[in-house]
C-alpha cells in the first residue's frame, strides 16, 4: 500500500519502517514557532521544568506579530517575555518591531518553511506552510514548551482527504475563493483532523500566494494540515527564499496506490468571488447573491491575504477610486518585504489616495487585537480567515470574509459588492 505526501513526511521524521492512520508517532521537529500570544505561556512551562537550555536555538521561531507595537502594558509585557527568551537563549529567529512580520507570511519569506519540513506552531494557522509541500500544524502551547526542550512531539498520523481542482479559473478568483467554497462545501468540521491534500490542475496554475491563502484555512474545516505537494511553482519559489536561511528540503509526493477516506472533485470555471457570512467560514456563497450589505470597515491584509499579490490585487481596484465616506478600509502588509514592495510598485500612493490607513504589519484586528476593532452593531469585510462571533470585536459586529478584490470593491461602494462594479 503507498502512502500519501503527509504520511511519508510523517514517516521520514520517526524512527519507524511503517506508519498507518491512526498511529500514535513521536517525530523529530524541523522548525517550530510561537507568537507574543502562545510563546509566553511556553515559556512560562519550560521555566517550570528547570531546563536550562532549549533543544536547538536554531530551530525556533519568535514572532511578535499579535500585539505589536504593543497596543497597551499587558502585550507590552508579553511582548518582553520574547525578548528576554530570545536573549537568554540566542534564539536566532527572532524578529523584532522593524524586522517582524506576520509570521505565516514572515517566514515562508525567510526560508524557514522548505518542502519535506516537519513544522509546528502554537497557532492554528501554521498549516499554511502546507504550500510548500511541508507537514505543518497548529499545537497548544504547552506542546511547544515541550518541543523547545526535546525537539520532538507525538501526532496521530491523519486520514487523508484528496481535494482535486480541474478548469481555469475566472477573472477575480484565487485562492481564497477555493478555499471558502470548499469549507463552504464539506462544512467548519468536515476535515476533523484530517490532512487536506489539494491537487488538480487548477492547483497547478495556482501562484504561491493563492497557495498559501488555501493551505492557511485548512484549520477552518477542522484539518490537521494542509497540503499541495511541491511542484516547479515551489520549487521557483523556495530556491529563491532558501538563500537567507540556507536550509535544504526534500520533494516528497503521493503514491499513486496511496489510501484517501474521501475524495472531493471540483470544477472551478464556473466559480465566481466568494463571500462567507458570519458567523462560520462554511457559509459561504458568491458575492452575486450577497445582496445590499452594508459595511462600516474592510481590511485588506492579515496571514491568508497580505502578501503582494493581494495588495496588488487590491490597488487595481482600488485605483482611481475613493473609499466610500462612510466606511473605513485599513491595508496591513503581511511584512516589512511585501510594505517596501508595495511602495516600489507605487501600491501605497494607491491605498492613500483613496482614503485607506497603511499600518505596519500586524495581525491587527484579525483576532480582536488592535487596529481596527469593531463596535457593537458594526460591520467588517475582511481578507481575513475567521468570522466566528466576537472575532473582530464588539459580540454584536459582523464579519464577513472575501478576497482582497471583493474587499476593495466593497470599501468603494459602501456595500459588498463585485469588483467588476467598480473597475
Amino acid at each position: 500500500m503507498g502512502y500519501t505526501v503527509t504520511e511519508k513526511i510523517l514517516l521520514a521524521h520517526t524512527d519507524k519502517r511503517s506508519i498507518s492512520p491512526g498511529d500514535l508517532i513521536e517525530c523529530k521537529v524541523d522548525l517550530c514557532l510561537g507568537n507574543d500570544i502562545t510563546a509566553p505561556i511556553a515559556i512560562s512551562e519550560f521555566e517550570k521544568t528547570g531546563v536550562d537550555e532549549v533543544f536547538d536555538n536554531k530551530k525556533i521561531a519568535l514572532v511578535p506579530d499579535h500585539f505589536s507595537p504593543a497596543k497597551d502594558i499587558k502585550s507590552a509585557e508579553q511582548l518582553k517575555i520574547l525578548r528576554d527568551f530570545a536573549r537568554k537563549y540566542s534564539i536566532k529567529y527572532y524578529y523584532e518591531i522593524g524586522c517582524m512580520g506576520i509570521e505565516h507570511a514572515l517566514l515562508p519569506e525567510e526560508g524557514l518553511t522548505v518542502p519535506g519540513d516537519l513544522i509546528i506552531g502554537a497557532d492554528s494557522h501554521t498549516c499554511t506552510y502546507g504550500a510548500v509541500g511541508a507537514f505543518s500544524t497548529g499545537v497548544g502551547s504547552t506542546d511547544l514548551a515541550a518541543v523547545f526542550i526535546r525537539g520532538r512531539i507525538w501526532f496521530k498520523v491523519p486520514e487523508s482527504i484528496k481535494f482535486i481542482y480541474s478548469g481555469k479559473l475566472n477573472k477575480w478568483v484565487g485562492g481564497k475563493d477555493l478555499i471558502l467554497y470548499t469549507i463552504g462545501d464539506i462544512g467548519v468540521g468536515g476535515a476533523l483532523y484530517k490532512a487536506m491534500e489539494f491537487t488538480g490542475d487548477a492547483i497547478e496554475r495556482l501562484p504561491m500566494d493563492d497557495r498559501f491563502a488555501m493551505c492557511n484555512m485548512a484549520i477552518e474545516a477542522g484539518g490537521k494540515n494542509g497540503i499541495i505537494a511541491a511542484d516547479e511553482t515551489t520549487l521557483k519559489y523556495v530556491k529563491e527564499t532558501a538563500k537567507k536561511s540556507k536550509k535544504k528540503w526534500k520533494i516528497y509526493k503521493s503514491d499513486k496506490d496511496a489510501q484517501y477516506c474521501e475524495v472531493k472533485k471540483y470544477d472551478v470555471s464556473k466559480l465566481e468571488p466568494m463571500v462567507s457570512l458570519p458567523p462560520l467560514p462554511s457559509n459561504a456563497k458568491p458575492v452575486s447573491q450577497v445582496k445590499n450589505v452594508r459595511i462600516d470597515q474592510s481590511v485588506i491584509g492579515s496571514c491568508t491575504n497580505g502578501r503582494i499579490s493581494d495588495l496588488r490585487m487590491a490597488a487595481k481596484v482600488l485605483k482611481g477610486k475613493k473609499v466610500h465616506k462612510d466606511v473605513r478600509c485599513i491595508i496591513f502588509p503581511a511584512t516589512q518585504a511585501t510594505y517596501l514592495q508595495a511602495m516600489d510598485e507605487g501600491l501605497m500612493e494607491i491605498f492613500i489616495k483613496s482614503g485607506c490607513a497603511v499600518s505596519t504589519p500586524t495581525c491587527g484586528p484579525c483576532l480582536g487585537g488592535h487596529m481596527g476593532i469593531l463596535a457593537a452593531g458594526e460591520r467588517s469585510i475582511a481578507t481575513t480567515n475567521r468570522n466566528f462571533i466576537g472575532r473582530m470585536g464588539h459580540l454584536k459586529s459582523e464579519v464577513y470574509l472575501s478576497n482582497p478584490a471583493v474587499a476593495a470593491a466593497s470599501a468603494v461602494k459602501g456595500r459588498i459588492a463585485h469588483p467588476e462594479e467598480v473597475i
